[in-house]
């Protein structure tokens, strides 16, 4: 992937690979980057779309595609991908990360590396999973995250994916990292959920970071703000 600002064509269509901040939603940084583009280019309504969201507790690579190029984002988003994070055992919460409050706490005592290993092999291969209520989904035309807030519940029909690597990377209890590569539509936070409760406790998701979407890699990836001054200098 080029990183050489000059040789983006920006108006006929290029694609931007962009690590998200913490705490910045995935719509955050579009605008963001539209705002730049369109403020050095002189133009209006410039379009500038992302392949996969990240949750905003997340950091890591987006793919971003501007003017013609949105055409390949469906494409992109159809990409196997990379993520490393943590696992935070003996507790839930509704959102299954760190957005939102413990709601029920859970035994850890009887967790062992064994178990771990043993409960962790059980999520390899082909899983059907169910998405969080705290999640961009749409139902009747409205986000769900939207009716969690709402304390609404629905019942979410389990989809299939593709887990084809998850390994620990370190475990100090509570906490245990870990390394991913997953299908399309594989939700972390919704691994974490079905993980401890697997375990006979919770988890929830504590820290995720996107490293790798296809051929993409994070390493190839701008920081927004040095993309905003390499944009103002050319």
């Amino acid at each position: 992937m080029v990183k050489n600002i000059d040789t983006y064509d920006f108006l006929g269509g290029a694609t931007l690979l962009i690590n998200k901040p913490k705490g910045w939603t995935s719509f955050d940084v579009v605008n963001k980057i539209r705002y730049t583009l369109q403020k050095k280019l002189g133009v209006k309504n410039l379009k500038v779309g992302h392949a996969g969201t990240l949750d905003p507790m997340a950091t890591g690579l987006l793919i971003l595609c501007t003017g013609k190029a949105t055409k390949q984002l469906a494409d992109f988003q159809g990409l196997e991908k990379e993520y490393t994070g943590s696992f935070r055992l003996g507790a839930t919460t509704p959102s299954y990360d760190a957005e939102t409050e413990v709601n029920e706490t859970f035994p850890t005592d009887h967790l062992s590396p064994e178990l771990l290993e043993q409960t962790r092999r059980q999520f390899l291969g082909d899983i059907q999973q169910i998405p969080p209520m705290y999640s961009a989904i749409k139902v009747g035309g409205q986000p769900l995250y939207k009716k969690a807030r709402k304390g609404e519940t629905l019942d979410i029909q389990a989809r299939p994916v593709h887990i084809f690597a998850f390994e620990w990377t370190n475990i100090e209890l509570p906490n245990v990292d870990f390394w991913v590569h997953c299908s399309k539509g594989t939700y972390i936070r919704s691994l974490a959920y079905d993980f401890g409760r697997a375990a006979g406790s919770g988890a929830y998701l504590i820290a995720l970071c996107r490293t790798r979407v296809g051929a993409f890699r994070l390493e190839e990836a701008w920081e927004v703000e040095a993309f905003v001054q390499e944009v103002g200098r050319f």
